[in-house]
């Protein structure tokens, strides 16, 4: 019971900081949440980091 209450916590704050929920902003990007990054634009730069370390 307390596990549960804990992750209700925790989204409502996630909510609340604006990481979860609808998108408060409209810069006309498109949106690569809950895409993985080596299959966006970004496939170059995530290829780099895992290289590196």
């Amino acid at each position: 019971m307390a596990e549960a209450a804990a992750h209700v916590a925790v989204n409502d704050a996630k909510v609340a900081l604006g990481e979860r929920g609808a998108v408060w902003w409209d810069d006309g990007a498109p949106d690569y949440n809950r895409h993985l990054a080596r299959t966006t634009p970004y496939a170059g730069w995530y290829r780099a980091l895992t290289q590196a370390g």
